[in-house]
């Protein structure tokens, strides 16, 4: 057996590997030209650093043609990673779903990076750019979900279906997330009856932070390309937490929790826009404060069940 890590570089070799073939066969097929992007990205990361691809016009292009290649072999090494890890976690998703979600998962990193850079504008692509796009990922998330489907972990054993309970919690969670980014991964540790000191301080003060730069100017809008991707992944981070209390699959909590984040999200923009021309908006961000701060507590604190009732005997 293998550890999780490793399992994910080979995974995401894996996947590469058969990103790569499929991207050559459809260039072998159609007789098309090689994409030009992932040199324009390396163009855009120099020009956002403040310097340039070094050499004359060849030696610069083949460093350009280079490091392209290898940003695209990292990103799908670093997904490979990402998806072993969430599996050893126990997020347990069908194998078709596993494999749709892992290809998305790397073309989002991909076209989201070229479009935050500039570089290309995905929203204008026609049919045929989305296909010969979309294609490659999937090929790649089978083959990553195939690859860690077949190693198991040394600490890997089957995880039992996660109830309504848990999930119902995980969306609730994720609703407070959406409120405050920092519940999502601070409320469980605050909660968890294994959790060390150091870690609950840490905790108190990412929350403690959050509640006091809500309240400042300049702070980036929630549902901003800034705030809405750190509401997602503390929502799910939360809910794989819960999730890995009870020692249950996490996929569907984690689900449940993103939804909810969703919803936290535009629910507390919504309540904070309707508020505020009623009330002082700081008032209005303190009910939410308090509205956020009891739902993470209702989803996280831990289950206690009565204490069985002795039964003494008595002699007749």
């Amino acid at each position: 057996m293998t550890g999780s890590f490793s399992r994910g570089l080979a995974a995401g070799a894996a996947g590469t590997t058969v990103l790569n073939a499929v991207t050559y066969l459809d260039m072998a097929v159609r007789g098309r030209d090689a994409s030009s992007t992932p040199d324009k990205t390396v163009d855009a990361i120099a020009d956002a650093a403040g310097t340039k691809v070094p050499g004359k016009r060849g030696e610069r292009d083949n460093r350009r043609t280079a490091l392209g290649a290898l940003s695209g072999i990292g990103n799908g090494v670093a997904v490979g990673v990402l998806a072993s890890l969430a599996r050893a976690a126990g997020v347990r998703l069908p194998s078709v779903v596993g494999a749709v979600a892992t290809g998305a998962a790397a073309m989002a990193l991909t076209d989201g990076a070229t479009a935050a850079l500039g570089v290309d504008d995905p929203r204008q692509w026609s049919s045929r750019d989305w296909v010969s796009d979309a294609l490659p990922h999937l090929a790649y998330g089978a083959a990553v979900q195939a690859v860690v489907e077949a190693i198991p972990t040394p600490k890997e054993f089957p995880k039992k279906a996660a109830g309504a309970g848990l999930t119902v919690r995980s969306a609730l969670l994720g609703v407070a997330t959406g409120c405050r980014s920092s519940l999502g991964l601070s409320a469980p540790a605050l909660t968890n009856p294994e959790g060390g000191a150091l870690r609950k301080v840490g905790a108190l003060g990412a929350i403690g932070a959050e509640l006091y730069g809500d309240k400042l100017e300049g702070t980036p809008a929630r549902t901003s390309a800034q705030g809405l991707p750190l509401r997602f992944a503390s929502a799910a981070g939360g809910a794989g937490a819960l999730s890995a209390r009870e020692d249950a699959n996490a996929a569907l909590p984690i689900l449940a929790g993103m939804a909810g984040a969703a919803a936290g999200s535009w629910g507390g923009l919504g309540w904070r826009t309707w508020a505020s021309k009623r009330v002082p908006d700081w008032q209005a961000a303190v009910i939410e404060d308090g509205v956020a701060l009891v739902l993470a507590l209702v989803a996280t604190l831990p289950n206690r069940t009565p204490a069985p009732q002795r039964i003494t005997l008595t002699a007749v």
